[in-house]
């Protein structure tokens, strides 16, 4: 990076990035116009640092680039609104290669198109430490946002996406495997139901979360916002064969990836009992009056999910 210095390594990311339909004028001068048709913004920011949420000798730069637009792209799917661009800023060490930062640009713009979104600005600085930092903006497209405080008693809770791949495959990682790839390529860029968040929104969703940090972690935040119980059914889980091969071999549960896991971002949302779930969507268990998240009516005995500073 020292080599070719701030403004070389910007005109060559932004070169080499896509633009989406919404962006009105993208990189190059003190800020970006992105169009919000519906006149409010959805906004959101994640961090991944490496050591922390990635490896470099586990995942490409252009997986890093995936993941990190996927955890933001995710957040915004899950308020039930449709990205249109993303702003990042990259701190790096003077001696990353350069080819390391452009294909994490390729990454990130890669993920962003899979949704009509683009990469319209940023920045950069030199750090002792590798970080990416990612906002993410979307739009409502006329919907009301699908916030976390609307579960009621009684409502259906529903799931859009894989879960506990991303887990496994970091566990596999971690244990020094490379295989089996469909868990380890899971950790490595997921495959997140990005049109379902809009789509539950449609479909009267009352509240919804992506499983970033783990199903169980995730909805107590949902349980707390909305004020109820969630109870969450483990035998509306099948596990793969790949994930189940993988448990047995590593004497793991692979309860404990599906129910705890993260990286998936997964979409979980909770409906009213009288309406017919969308198509992506499937049943996972049940909404009561109460506090606090359940396996099949009892506490869940051990972590629920992630947490940064442990």
């Amino acid at each position: 990076m020292s080599g070719i210095g701030e403004f070389g390594l910007i005109g060559r990311v932004t070169a080499r990035l896509p633009v989406g339909p919404t962006t009105l004028l993208g990189p190059g001068d003190d800020a970006a116009v992105v169009a919000a048709p519906d006149g409010r913004v959805a906004a959101s920011t994640d961090v991944l640092v490496d050591g922390r949420h990635f490896r470099r000798d586990w995942s490409s730069a252009r997986d890093v680039g995936h993941r990190a637009a996927a955890a933001n792209l995710a957040d915004i799917a899950a308020m039930g609104a449709t990205p249109t661009a993303l702003l990042v800023a990259l701190c790096m060490p003077a001696d990353l290669p350069t080819e390391w930062a452009l294909e994490l640009a390729d990454g990130l713009g890669a993920e962003a198109a899979t949704v009509g979104a683009s990469v319209v600005g940023g920045d950069m600085s030199a750090s002792p430490t590798l970080t990416v930092a990612v906002t993410a903006l979307g739009d409502l497209g006329g919907r009301a946002p699908v916030v976390r405080s609307g579960a009621r008693p009684g409502d259906v809770l529903a799931l859009a996406g894989r879960i506990g791949y991303a887990a496994a495959g970091l566990t596999v990682l971690t244990r020094g495997f490379r295989t089996p790839r469909l868990l380890v390529e899971a950790y490595r860029r997921p495959q997140v139901p990005y049109p379902a968040g809009p789509q539950a929104a449609d479909f009267g969703a009352t509240s919804m979360i992506d499983v970033s940090d783990g199903l169980l972690a995730d909805l107590g935040h949902v349980a707390a916002a909305s004020g109820v119980t969630i109870d969450v059914r483990r035998d509306a889980f099948e596990v793969p064969r790949q994930m189940a091969d993988a448990a047995q071999a590593l004497g793991v549960d692979p309860y404990t990836w599906i129910l705890t896991g993260g990286d998936d971002h997964a979409l979980v949302a909770t409906f009213p009992p009288d309406v017919p779930l969308p198509p992506q969507w499937r049943p996972i268990g049940r909404v009561a009056a109460g506090t606090g998240v359940t396996v099949d009516g009892a506490p869940y005995a051990g972590p629920a999910g992630w947490d940064h500073f442990r």
